[in-house]
C-alpha cells in the first residue's frame, strides 16, 4: 500500500508543478505582450523562488534526523527555507499594498506580511524539538 500511496503522491506533486509552470508561464507572456516589464520580473522572480523553496524543503525532509552528524545541514536548510519564503512573502506584499485603494489597507498587507515572517522565524528557530 505504501508504494501505490507513494505513487499517487508523486503524481500530485508533478501535476502541482505542472499546473505552477503554465499558469506562470501564461502570466508572464501575457505580461510581455503588454510590455509591462515590471510583471514579468516579477513572475519569472516568483517562480524560481518557489522552485527553490520547495527544493529547500525537501532537501530538509529527507536530511537526516536531528542529533545526527547532519545538524549543520539542517540548520542552514532552516535558514534558506526561512530566507526563500520570506523574500516571496516580501514581493508577493509588495505587489498587493501597490494596488489597495487606501493606505491603511496597504498598512495592513505589510502588516500582515511582517507577522507571518516574525511568525516564521519563532516557529523554525525558537520552537522546543
Amino acid at each position: 500500500m505504501d508504494r501505490r500511496q507513494d505513487a499517487h503522491t508523486a503524481w500530485l506533486v508533478v501535476a502541482g508543478f505542472l499546473v505552477l509552470t503554465l499558469s506562470s508561464g501564461t502570466s508572464a507572456c501575457r505580461a510581455a505582450a503588454a510590455g509591462d516589464t515590471t510583471t514579468v520580473a516579477f513572475v519569472v522572480a516568483s517562480y524560481a523562488t518557489l522552485l527553490l523553496l520547495f527544493a529547500c524543503l525537501r532537501a530538509h525532509e529527507r536530511a537526516p534526523p536531528p542529533g545526527e552528524a547532519a545538524d549543520g545541514r539542517r540548520g542552514r536548510l532552516r535558514r534558506a527555507v526561512w530566507s526563500l519564503s520570506t523574500q516571496l512573502t516580501v514581493m508577493l506584499a509588495w505587489r498587493v499594498a501597490a494596488v489597495m485603494p487606501s493606505w491603511p489597507a496597504a498598512l495592513l498587507v505589510w502588516a500582515l506580511a511582517a507577522a507571518t515572517t516574525v511568525g516564521g522565524f519563532v516557529s523554525l528557530f525558537h520552537r522546543r524539538p
